[in-house]
């Protein structure tokens, strides 16, 4: 009863990534909790055979971001799966949304062009370590968000910080804004960088 008590204790649904972090044992897990996020996709070719055999996965992050990335190592890659994939700079962490046959169906439903370029790859299935400093960059992003709000505010600018989304790595951050017209947040970005120390990205919404 008193395991049952601390595994309950200390497990934690993150539901802007669609799975729950578990340090009950000796190192970190994440596991993925389907309908707990945005945009939830129905494997529903997930029980027949792959007629194009690809090795381009659809990963996702927090919310609505998704991209594809090439498993390049072969690697046995399901949905749900937490991995480690390339990112510029560093890696980030995200879940295994579709394989197969759908990850093609995807691409041209989306009018995503996958002769357009190289693409980034999937570097390994995340290990303890991974998921712990996740962990860490997703606590940091509440605050965050509160702190670059007022920073903002104070410099005058006509926008509003939405949501924040850190790395897996922690070495950079995308911040979602909303804003009415044209914005210059170049000094922002600098300031951002001085208070925060990660690399800065900004992405408009709404």
């Amino acid at each position: 009863m008193d395991r049952e008590k601390q595994h309950t204790k200390d497990c934690k649904s993150e539901v802007g990534r669609g799975c729950s972090f578990c340090n009950c044992g000796d190192e970190p897990e994440a596991k993925l909790c389907d309908g707990c996020f945005k945009l939830h996709e129905t494997p529903w070719l997930e029980e027949y055979p792959d007629n194009i055999p690809t090795d381009i996965v659809e990963v996702r992050f927090k919310n609505t971001r998704r991209s594809f990335y090439q498993n390049s190592a072969g690697l046995e890659l399901k949905r749900g799966d937490i991995v480690a994939v390339e990112a510029s700079p560093g890696h980030d962490i995200g879940i295994i949304s579709l394989t197969g046959d759908l990850v093609a169906r995807q691409m041209r439903r989306t009018g995503f062009n996958p002769f357009n370029g190289e693409f980034k790859k999937v570097y390994r299935k995340a290990k303890p370590y991974d998921i712990e400093k996740w962990q860490e960059a997703i606590a940091m992003e509440h605050e965050t968000m509160i702190a670059s709000r007022q920073i903002a505010s104070d410099m005058g600018l006509n926008m509003k910080i939405g949501d924040v989304e850190y790395q897996g790595d922690k070495i950079k951050a995308i911040f979602y804004y909303i804003a009415d017209e044209r914005v210059d947040f170049r000094e922002l970005i600098k300031v951002f960088a001085e208070r925060f120390h990660i690399r800065i990205e900004m992405k408009q919404i709404g």
